[in-house]
């Protein structure tokens, strides 16, 4: 998630850059524009009203921040704020001057009159109010749009900066801190499992055994039905135990 938190610069260069114009001209109009006779009451340049300030200068500003975020910010949420600003600002120019008539007897706050012809009036109110604030609000939803998508670029850049991060960290680095499992060997499969008495498994020789019986005297051989050393049979002396 924090990776695809990071966006390309381009991705809201034109909209930023559109948008920091827009402000700039929004807010520095109503201070040069009398220089030209463009603008609304008084005609004075450099010559601040608490309507110039709150209906064009702030919302100019608002503007000219938030596309500066949005064209120098490379990260996605970031930028959206930027844009959001920038979307503030531009409503206000469109919403500013018919709200201010609401505390205009009171703390005459209201914009003045707009300066000469009807076709000047309607040139001024455009370009300093209600068109400037439409274009820019449409520029910062273009932003939004484009921020609001995690693009193919957005994701190799995420895998880029992934990779990078691991290799930075090694191959010993591990988040698990356990080891790993080991897997002992199992009978196989079909194996018949070795029977079991109740005996012991290894029967110690009795001392009359022996394991070779090449090694049995003919002494040792023992006659059935003749109990003990009378009963042993000589093959070498036949006569022995007549």
């Amino acid at each position: 998630m924090t990776a695809t938190l990071r966006v390309p610069r381009t991705r809201g260069a034109l909209s930023g850059l559109l948008l920091v114009l827009l402000g700039l001209w929004g807010a520095l109009m109503p201070l040069i524009g009398p220089y030209f006779h463009f603008g609304f009451t008084p005609d004075k340049a450099w010559h601040l009203t608490s309507g110039r300030v709150w209906l064009q200068i702030i919302p100019g500003c608002a503007v000219f921040l938030g596309g500066l975020i949005a064209l120098g910010s490379a990260n996605r949420a970031f930028a959206a704020f930027g844009a959001w600003l920038a979307a503030l600002g531009g409503a206000w120019f469109v919403v500013g001057v018919p709200l201010s008539a609401a505390w205009a007897d009171q703390g005459h706050t209201q914009l003045g009159q707009a300066i000469g012809g009807t076709t000047r009036q309607v040139t001024e109110q455009l370009s300093l109010l209600y068109g400037l604030g439409v274009v820019a609000v449409f520029l910062a939803a273009v932003a939004l749009g484009r921020l609001a998508v995690v693009g193919v670029k957005d994701a190799a850049l995420a895998e880029q900066e992934a990779a990078a991060t691991d290799e930075d960290a090694g191959p010993d680095a591990s988040t698990d801190p356990r080891p790993p499992l080991e897997r002992r060997p199992g009978p196989e499969r079909g194996a018949v499992p070795a029977r079991r008495g109740p005996w012991p498994e290894n029967v110690p020789a009795t001392p009359t055994e022996s394991a070779d019986p090449r090694t049995v005297g003919p002494a040792d051989v023992k006659v059935a039905g003749e109990p003990g050393t009378e009963g042993t049979r000589n093959p070498e002396r036949p006569g022995a135990n007549a």
